[in-house]
């Protein structure tokens, strides 16, 4: 049996509330669905928190799912979206706007905007801690628009500030990771 057969099977047994294929879904997309979380919160505790409350709704909505959809891709956007809701709640994200930074100058020395893609690369652990570092709003819109590939205006929509205000906060975090790359680049080097 391929793959697509075998998660075909699991949801429709959750779909059922059957116990057994919850467990087995759950450990399917644990740790994936769990680096989701892990990027828009601050500590395990808080992604553990949003990934358990990730994980009532999609069980608690599994039969919307549409099949002939991507379920991956589904379920991530209920953790993006139930992290952005717990970030809302906590009350903790305050967004720069616009006019406080000029987005041109995001990109400055050391580090050209080619330069920090290609530091991108780093250690998956090291970029997740870096990420992890930035405030709850810088990291937000660095999340949704470079990994979760929405546009700007999408981000405004979704976090109820103007896109200008998204451009801003995804400047000013590109430039905290560039100190903090440079930082961990110059230790290395000494």
């Amino acid at each position: 049996m391929d793959k697509k057969s075998q998660l075909d099977i699991l949801i429709a047994g959750c779909v059922k509330k059957d116990r057994l294929s919850q467990e087995k879904l759950f450990k399917l997309f644990y740790g994936k669905l769990m680096a989701i979380s892990l990027r828009y919160a601050n500590d395990n505790d808080t992604a553990q928190e949003i990934l358990q409350e990730s994980f009532i709704k999609i069980f608690d909505k599994i039969e919307m799912f549409e099949s002939n959809g991507s379920f991956e891709g589904w379920i991530k956007r209920i953790v993006t979206n139930t992290a952005l809701d717990f970030l809302r709640k906590s009350k903790r994200v305050t967004f720069v706007e616009e006019n406080e930074v000029n987005t041109k100058d995001a990109f400055t020395n050391p580090l050209e905007e080619s330069e920090f893609e290609h530091t991108l690369e780093l250690k998956a652990s090291f970029a997740l801690e870096a990420i992890q570092k930035l405030s709850p709003a810088y990291r937000t819109v660095f999340n949704l628009y470079v990994i979760e590939e929405y546009t700007h205006k999408e981000i405004a929509e979704m976090l109820g500030i103007s896109e200008g205000t998204s451009k801003s906060n995804l400047a000013k975090a590109k430039m905290n990771l560039q100190k903090m790359i440079t930082n961990y680049y110059s230790k290395i080097e000494e």
